[in-house]
Order: structure tokens, then sequence, then C-alpha cells
């Protein structure tokens, strides 16, 4: 029997994280991953990341994962791959499956960091092919380079249903709708904003009906449902679809936990069957430690945070840090966590109806309902302001832990203050040299570079473009609002891209002047 002083099982942004911070201490650590790939879900996540610098914002996902794993390799962990641990004892005795071979290990901690699992939906038709879980459609298209079909409709209006959306797009899929059965929008805003700019319907109180084909999926039902999510009678509706897409909400794999003994409760909050743990990871049973979403379904970063707080909760369970450097380090990532968990999808608010932001300005219905700000809601928000010249436009209207863009404005035309969740603003006397900074570096893309007035009956406005083929300057087409409607001709100006943009390109379109605080998204013209 193999013996360790730490085993983590899971190679994820929480694992990985852990066993980074318990390697910096001397302690011999090693990893298993049932996949043939370490990173977890990072590897899967095109986008880039919210929160400060010290969550690693505005830096892409699976560029997390290659940091994280170049640190972890540079300490000596030793990781595991197509390793399934099916069996955890309460003596810490880990059982591991690799090819046709079982080997059983010991270790003095373990830190568990298995993530969740998919939950799924039953309709009629649900288990013809086509019907694919949103990670699954992520991994197909980021991981191996595959389209999972051509026509498609996202059941979920989650993040993980609006951001696979995106994806989908990007990667040349037409997304038919986006439906949810809740009466409202259930992810981060500007996620919503930017799916809905592109032209994609949202059905909110809609689910499935029935999925349809022989031998695969061809089509697609859904309908209205009433408080009671009872469908309505007659409000069915038909899309001609070859994939539906379910992003539902994730449960915790916390199977293992409750194989070793650790006690467990249901915890709707957190996703589910969840081990009873501390702020730091500790269970029920001394030396075994939890991080990430199987203690509680939240963001990646906030899984890394929890990976960091178990890897030195273990280090000091070992013996390898004592207990006041434990504390020190342990009350600096409390703070950082806590800015995580902060604003209107803190996870003290889950199910309320936020109506006001923190500043006291009502929260737009249309986002709500329809997944975009309406002309007539967005001027009430502090970054939407009027100026000669050009100047940020930032479409931000929800307290989100978010603050790049206004570390990456040198002229410091942007501020966000100390907490982290403000709204950000556009400073009064701020001199914005158009360098685009601050729009490639919206997590959320929804900041815009406006001139409203050129002086020939003109305006400019520049815009995140992450679609490819890139337009060329001088083509034509039309701007979208944010509804994702036509409202106006619109002609490339330019296109940037720069090494410091990071693959977010900047598009600056010519439109009517009267349409420069409309306009909000480019399409070539059919």
């Amino acid at each position: 029997m193999k013996r360790y002083d730490l085993i983590i099982v899971g190679a994820g942004p929480s694992g990985l994280s852990a066993a980074i911070e318990a390697a910096k201490r001397g302690i011999e650590v090693i990893v298993f991953d049932e996949n043939e790939k370490p990173g977890g879900q990072l590897f899967k996540q095109i986008h880039k990341f919210f929160g400060s610098k010290e969550h690693r914002a505005k830096v892409r996902g699976f560029v997390i994962g290659e940091q994280l794993l170049e640190e972890a390799d540079k300490l000596g962990v030793k990781v595991e791959l197509n390793s399934t641990v099916i069996g955890l004892y309460q003596d810490k005795e880990v059982v591991v499956k690799k090819d046709d071979k079982v080997t059983h290990y010991k270790a003095d901690a373990i830190i568990i960091a298995t993530g969740a699992a998919e939950n799924m939906v039953t309709f009629p038709g649900w288990t013809l092919p086509g019907v694919i879980g949103a990670g699954a459609a992520q991994t197909m298209m980021n991981l191996h380079g595959v389209k999972p079909g051509k026509k498609i409709l996202m059941l979920g209006s989650g993040n993980v249903g609006l951001v696979v959306s995106f994806q989908l797009m990007q990667c040349g899929c037409d997304v038919v709708a986006l439906v949810d059965a809740a009466p409202r929008v259930g992810g981060y805003g500007v996620h919503a904003a930017k799916v809905a700019r592109t032209g994609v319907p949202f059905y909110l109180s809609h689910t499935i009906v029935k999925a349809e084909g022989e031998e695969c999926v061809t089509g697609v039902t859904i309908a209205e449902v009433d408080s009671s999510f009872k469908f309505i009678e007659g409000t069915e509706k038909h899309f001609d679809v070859d994939t539906i897409c379910l992003a539902v909400g994730l449960s915790p794999m916390s199977q293992l936990l409750k194989m070793a003994g650790c006690k467990m409760e249901d915890n709707p909050k957190r996703g589910g069957q969840v081990p009873i743990c501390d702020e730091h990871g500790s269970t029920s049973i001394p030396g075994i430690f939890v991080a990430g979403d199987v203690s509680g379904i939240e963001e990646a970063s906030s899984a890394m945070i929890e990976g960091r707080m178990a890897g030195i909760t273990a280090a000091e369970f070992l013996g390898y840090i004592q207990k006041d450097e434990m504390g020190t380090e342990l009350e600096n990532l409390d703070k950082a966590l806590d800015g995580l968990r902060q604003g209107m999808f803190a996870p003290s608010n889950r199910g309320k109806l936020i109506e006001k932001t923190d500043e006291g300005i009502e929260v737009s219905e249309s986002l709500l309902k329809k997944g975009y700000v309406s002309d007539d809601e967005i001027e009430r928000f502090p970054g939407v302001t009027h100026k000669k010249g050009i100047h940020p436009v930032i479409e931000c209207t929800q307290n989100i832990p978010c603050n790049p863009c206004q570390d990456a404005c040198v002229k410091k035309c942007i501020s966000i203050g100390s907490n982290i969740t403000s709204l950000p603003i556009v400073v009064e006397d701020g001199d914005c040299i158009n360098c685009g900074m601050c729009v490639a570096s919206c997590s959320g893309q929804a900041i815009f570079l406006v001139d409203e007035d050129c002086g020939d009956g003109t305006a400019t406005v520049t815009l995140p473009y992450e679609f490819l083929p890139l337009p060329s300057e001088g083509d034509k087409g039309i701007a979208l609002g944010r509804d994702g409607k036509k409202v106006c001709e619109a002609t490339v100006v330019s296109v940037k891209s720069a090494k410091a943009f990071d693959k977010t390109h900047l598009l600056t379109m010519r439109v009517p002047k009267e349409y420069a605080m409309k306009a909000r998204f480019y399409k070539e013209a059919e």
C-alpha cells in the first residue's frame, strides 16, 4: 500500500489550488483525477473571469488552468490521470482504479475536490441523440473542436446556459432560443445582454414540452408555464433544431464523503447533498477536507480560493505550519472570498428577487424578463453618460464582483471604488484617449466607446467582438440594438487586435448619430 502525506481527489481549479498551497509548505502531494486531462472545467472556459486581480479577473479560464498546472508541476505535485477513486474509507484509505488495476493508498490527510455533475430534466424525447448537457457541449467545442450541432435550443438562463449559448455562436452554431421555466434570468445580466444583442430570443416562464424526432432530434416544442410550472394551453411554440442543450443546474459529487462517514446534509442552497463543514473546508472527520463545488455550487473563482484554504488547513493539520501562520493566511483568503460573495448574486441572495441595486437604482425589468436592458431603462445607470468626443459607456447594471475596467484605464476615466460590487461610473473630468483597454478588459463585454457626434451626422461605436471571420474596414452591415433587432445600417471603420486585448477585438462602426446610444452589435449584411 502506497502512502502520501496528502491525497487530493480532483485536479480541477480547487484541487490544483489546494495542491499548490500544500506543496509550497513541503508536503508530499498526489492528485487523482478520472479524466485524461487535468484542470477540470477550466479548460472548457474560454471566457474571461470576473473579480479582481487577486481572483485572476479578465484572464480566460483555460489560461488560468495552464497557470495552475505549471505552478503545481514546478512544486513537484504528482498528478495521476485516468485514475478513478472508487473508495474512501474512515481510516483515510483511498482505492483507485486505473486501467484494469486497483491500487490502495493511505494518507494522513485527504482533500476531496470532486466538483459537481450536470443535472438533467426529463420530457418526452429526452433520451434522443441530440439532447445533451451544456457542459458536454462545452467539452465538444472547446476541448475537441467539434460543433455540437447546427441549430440549437438552450434550456436554462443561469450563467452556464448564458455563457455556453454565447460560445455556441462563437463556434458557428445557430442558437434559436434561450428558454427557462423561471420567470426571470438566473445568471449575470451582462452575460444575458451579450447573448440578447446578437439576436437570440429569450423565453422566460417557458419550458420544453417535447423533443421531436425518431432516431435523433429534429425539432422541439416549448410552452409557457404558470406559477405552478404547469403548461398553459395554446402557448406552444415549435423550433426546428438538431440539438437541445440543458443547463439546469449542478449537483455536488459528494458520494466519497458519504462513503467515508462524513456528516452530510441536504442543502438546496448549496446544490443538494453536501458535507457539513466549516468555512475552511474541515469536515466532521479530522483530516478530511473539502473544497470547491463538492461543498456547495459556486463560481470557479470561489473554488480556487476554497482550494487554497483547504490546502493551508491541511498543512496545519499535518504539522507543516503553525496555527498563527494558518490564521494569517486564512484571514486574507477570507477577505478575498468574501469579496466574491457580495452583491446581487451572493449566496445569501439565492432565490430572492432583488428590486434595487446597492446604489438604490431600480433593477431593469426588461433585463430580468427578456435578457436586455431596454432603451428607456439604460439611462438610469451611472456608467451610461453623454460627453463630447469619444467616451466610455458602461452598461453594467447589476452589483457583481468585478473591477478590471477600473484598473485598465490609464487615465482613470472609470471608477468603481473600494467596493468591488459597486456599479462603475465614468469620471466626470476623465480624459478618454480611445485606447480601448476598458472595452477589451471587461469580462462581461459591457463597455463601449462612443463618439455621439462626429460632426457629419454620424456617430461611432466601438464594441468588443469575439467572432470569426473578422469584418474588414469598409464592410457594410447592420447595427443591432440591445434587443438584437436591426436599428440601422452600419459601416466598419476599423477592427483592432492587440496582444493586450487578449483575443477580444475592438470593432468600430459608423452609424447615424441618432443611433449612437442604441447600436450595440455589428452583423454582416445577408
